[in-house]
């Protein structure tokens, strides 16, 4: 295998994951940010991203002398051979992504890139984007590939390490090889194509994930009104080979660092170019009046009205394994429950202190008997799997109402019943004692 001197720009979920296991397949890699703590703390082996395998992988780096983080983008080009693009992409005000941060860092390596270096953009980006970074570069000797990234949260390391699929995007076939050297340990498929089809790839893998998760919610609300199990309308599905089990769990909605923000940024690329796309749009609208169906059966359990009642949140982040805030139905949930004048109390094993901007109009506690306490209903935002395993008997002593909202459908109904409490969940018939307990503190 070659060995190439890579250089990341950018830090965070997708960038530090990448340069430490690029490092871990025999690269030399710089990582570069603009966060001097954030460099400091990863240059002793501190990292604060809640990723299982990442700190060692960090460490190790460190240690065989084979990654290394600086200040500044243009501090990491000099010498690269690659140079990894891993910066934020947000969604705009329009629902476009914001190339802000993008363009920023292409402009700090425009003078420094040495001859014959590939620009490489991992973050996600709409169709154009290499094109764009090409022109924005002004360098005939250098070129632009889009290798999109497919890494979870939660999942990240071992995600690139045992990659699906490797996409890489680019016209120039001897940077698109080079691209796919640094992969060639891992085996895994490598798909070579042009730019635009590989950044569309991204959008479109994203964009068809988010439709399943919003086609299994509209499906589980069909079968609360008619009497039907979703686990086994699920598993019926799921054992069709052309369907498969994967994104057919239903919740409170989907969300994240990714999925909003991808949906519709593919969605106002269509309107761009004045193409229609029904099917994504009435996936995020299926996306938010699932998220108004929750907040709808919490109202329904405290009596019609939520203002002045109390209400404990088991989980805030958007997936359980991983720390990440960003765009959490969890969060969707427990705002429009606090506009109407509900007192929130939420506990995360992933969320030990207040997070500013995101977690202002919740109390966090330190255990989620803490949550329970006091509460007229409970509701179960995230699949931590701590969860199932509480004391049920006891959290029914602590509540003032009986009613356990599991959004996941994670917890075991015997062991709710048994304990007196009402349990209502995604895709089942409501229980009917649901609209009957109307205690508050």
């Amino acid at each position: 295998m070659v060995e190439f001197n890579v250089a990341v720009v950018g830090a965070g979920y997708v960038g530090l994951t990448t340069a430490a296991c690029l490092a871990s397949l025999g690269h030399r890699v710089v990582c570069a940010d603009v966060n001097l703590a954030k460099l400091d703390g990863l240059s002793h082996g501190e990292t604060t991203i809640r990723e299982p395998g990442l700190r060692e992988l960090v460490v190790n780096g460190l240690e065989t002398g084979r990654l290394r983080f600086v200040l500044g983008a243009a501090a990491a080009a000099s010498g690269a051979d690659v140079v990894f693009v891993c910066v934020p992409t947000p969604m705009g005000r329009d629902g476009a992504a914001d190339l802000t941060t993008l363009e920023t860092v292409v402009a700090e390596l425009r003078d420094v890139l040495p001859p014959g270096c590939v620009v490489v953009n991992k973050s996600t980006v709409p169709v154009g984007t290499a094109v764009r970074t090409a022109e924005l570069l002004g360098r005939a000797d250098v070129a632009v590939v889009s290798n999109p990234e497919f890494l979870r949260e939660g999942s990240a390391v071992e995600d690139f390490l045992n990659p699906d699929r490797i996409v890489i995007g680019s016209e120039v076939p001897e940077a698109a090889g080079r691209v796919a050297a640094l992969y060639e340990l891992l085996g895994a498929p490598v798909l070579r194509t042009g730019p635009a089809s590989a950044e569309i790839i991204k959008y479109a893998s994203n964009s068809y994930l988010a439709t399943r998760l919003s086609f299994v919610n509209a499906i589980a609300e069909l079968c609360e009104h008619m009497g039907a199990d979703i686990d086994d309308v699920r598993k019926g599905m799921g054992f069709d080979r052309r369907i498969g089990m994967s994104f057919l769990r239903p919740g409170p909605g989907w969300g994240g660092s990714c999925l909003p923000k991808d949906t519709r940024a593919l969605l106002r690329s269509a309107e761009a170019v004045g193409c229609e796309f029904p099917i994504l749009h009435a996936a995020i609208v299926t996306n938010v009046r699932q998220q108004e169906l929750v907040v709808d059966r919490v109202r329904q359990a405290v009596g019609g009205r939520l203002a002045g009642v109390r209400v404990g949140l088991l989980g805030l982040t958007f997936k359980a394994g991983t720390d990440d805030l960003r765009d959490s139905p969890a969060l969707v949930i427990a705002e429009r429950l606090a506009t109407e004048g509900a007192e929130l109390l939420g506990y995360d094993p992933g969320v030990p202190s207040p997070v500013p901007g995101m977690t202002d109009r919740i109390r966090l506690m330190e255990t989620a008997y803490h949550a329970a306490s006091g509460a007229a209903a409970l509701i179960l935002l995230t699949e931590w799997p701590e969860f199932r395993d509480l004391d049920w008997e006891r959290i029914a002593d602590l509540l003032a109402g009986r009613t356990v909202v599991d959004t996941r459908n994670l917890l075991d109904p015997f062991v709710l019943n048994k304990a007196g409490l009402a349990h209502w969940c995604v895709g089942r018939p409501a229980p009917q004692d649901l609209a009957k307990d109307h205690s508050t503190a």
